[in-house]
């Protein structure tokens, strides 16, 4: 049964109809659900890797669980093919329905997993395949849902009402970390144990309500005049990528706007939760907390710097969010690290860790198979270093020389932890954050103000990001065309942060070092953004 096409020009007029209202609601609440799927993983990392990774040492058991949820990464590129295919082939509506009922199966599964303790390997193996599962639904969730709002969209109101799709991946961190904080709460000491679960089970109710609210939506009407008119593709993959003229676009996108945009978001959503929880020790509630009301601040950003590059272009905007980005990071996270743990700053300063050692007798600590032993005098050092989230330098040794440890002016040869806790107190390094520095309202709101700072930087780079891919390609490919580089950025530039970062923390011992992964990412987008990105606010969708 064919749907009704309405005439062009009357979705595109200048106001917002009721019927664009709706399609802006029901799509952007959709796909709050679906980040909050998504999201969960994140929140719940360093639980994850207790239940699901416990056959390895504790550093090890937390990268193989960033790797699992970066696993879920990995896949999205993909499932912006497969679905992205679908999309240009027999409709938006259809098959960004299809994405969200495989995302809420997946995550409602795990929630069900039986533990490593439980059933051994096989636990992580199975968790990995529902986050390649997830990572495939999302794969085809976003293009489906920037194209159709976009479609819908009326003129000059483009960035306003896609920004609100972008706005949802905040919110629905923000409604997994609620959760999360709401489980914790309730369940107290049982919440590593079985409490854990209950966020992924809700996830069976959200399913059910976006099902709903997207099976009352209507094909767009740029798709269904296209197919009216048999100019439909029959092959979207092979024009998206197999005609140089697409192709450099699509290359453009990627490295100009997506990567760079894909390590702002991370970075401001996740990597910052990481960074106050394993290194600096914050209280993971106090942190989360924190994080909420940073979100809740910095979320209308996205949808205001959507609206303003309606008024004033797509590049101003993205290119600027790039250069606060690479100007930034290093000043933010370290003015973080001063007031959230003033005094794991301090004794860092006054009596810095210095691991002395023949190279040769140090290992980096990654064991794939968690069958390798860190027994070294130097690998159990770093590994008792990293464990109290305790920054450090290494220095080499002349050959056959045994590790010393300096703790500013104390010197320890060897591994001796009781005399190497000693020193660290001795030092004033703390156990972890002192809550009553946190707690005071100025700390608080500096905090606060430095990860509101991040988030607006993401918002600038996120926000009219829905609008200029969609206006990059033709509809006849659309769907296609713009979810693979959005996916590969997303996907793997920005998936891999978190993991990306630890390791190399954890490699050199400075907390600081992992930065340089985004930095540099949205260093290389702002140069080939400034040079090769071209302005895309007044195109005319229906003749693209």
């Amino acid at each position: 049964m064919s749907e009704h096409v309405q005439p062009l020009d009357a979705v595109r007029s200048t106001d917002t109809s009721p019927d664009t209202r709706k399609v802006i609601f029901a799509s952007s609440l959709g796909t709050v659900f679906e980040w909050y799927d998504f999201f969960l993983y994140g929140a719940l990392a360093a639980v994850i890797s207790k239940q699901f990774f416990a056959g390895v040492n504790d550093t090890t058991a937390f990268i193989f669980a960033l790797m699992a949820f970066a696993a879920g990464f990995i896949v999205r590129p993909f499932g912006a093919l497969v679905f992205g295919r679908l999309g240009d082939m027999i409709g938006r509506k259809y098959t960004f329905l299809a994405t969200i009922i495989l995302m809420g199966v997946a995550t409602f599964c795990v929630g069900l997993l039986p533990t490593y303790a439980s059933i051994g390997i096989a636990a992580p193996i199975i968790l990995v395949v529902l986050r390649m599962l997830q990572g495939l639904a999302l794969g085809g969730e976003y293009g489906g849902a920037a194209t159709y709002v976009a479609e819908h969209a009326p003129i000059g109101k483009r960035g306003f009402h896609t920004s609100w799709i972008q706005s949802t991946a905040t919110l629905g961190l923000l409604l997994s970390l609620l959760v999360v904080l709401g489980c914790r709460y309730f369940t107290g000491d049982q919440f590593e144990v079985w409490g854990w679960r209950i966020p992924f089970l809700l996830s069976i109710v959200l399913l059910g309500i976006s099902t709903w609210i997207r099976l009352s939506l209507h094909e767009s009407p740029a798709y269904l005049k296209m197919k009216e008119e048999g100019k439909t593709s029959k092959a979207p993959i092979r024009e998206s990528f197999g005609k140089w003229e697409n192709l450099k676009v699509v290359l453009i996108a990627l490295f100009s706007i997506n990567a760079g945009q894909a390590v702002t978001f991370y970075a401001a959503q996740f990597y910052v939760l990481f960074f106050l929880t394993q290194f600096l020790k914050m209280d993971p509630a106090v942190a989360n907390t924190l994080l909420i009301i940073s979100v809740v601040i910095g979320a209308p950003f996205f949808i205001f710097f959507g609206w303003l590059s309606d008024k004033v272009g797509r590049k101003p905007i993205l290119m600027l969010g790039l250069l606060l980005a690479t100007a930034l990071y290093f000043p933010i996270f370290k003015s973080l690290a001063h007031y959230a743990n003033p005094a794991i700053d301090q004794a860092s300063r006054q009596a810095p860790i210095i691991v002395l050692a023949d190279p040769a007798t140090c290992t980096f600590q990654f064991d794939p198979v968690g069958k390798a032993k860190f027994d070294s005098p130097c690998d159990k050092v770093k590994t008792f270093l990293v464990k109290q989230g305790l920054p450090y330098s290494s220095a080499a040794a002349p050959a056959g020389s045994a590790v010393q440890v300096s703790v500013g002016d104390v010197k320890l040869d060897g591994f001796d932890e009781a005399a190497l806790r000693g020193a660290i107190t001795l030092a004033g390094y703390p156990q972890q954050a002192d809550m009553q520095q946190i707690n005071k309202p100025m700390i608080v709101a500096l905090i606060v103000a430095l990860i509101v700072a991040l988030i607006i930087i993401s918002a600038m780079c996120y926000g009219p990001l829905a609008a200029l891919m969609v206006e990059l390609f033709p509809t006849r490919i659309r769907y296609t065309s713009m979810s693979l580089p959005y996916h590969i950025g997303n996907g793997w530039f920005g998936g891999f942060l978190p993991t990306v970062s630890f390791a190399l923390v954890v490699y050199t011992g400075d907390i600081f070092y992992g930065l340089w992964y985004p930095v540099l990412i949205t260093g290389v987008s702002l140069v080939v953004g400034m040079i090769c990105l071209r302005e895309t606010k007044n195109i005319d969708l229906d003749k693209n």
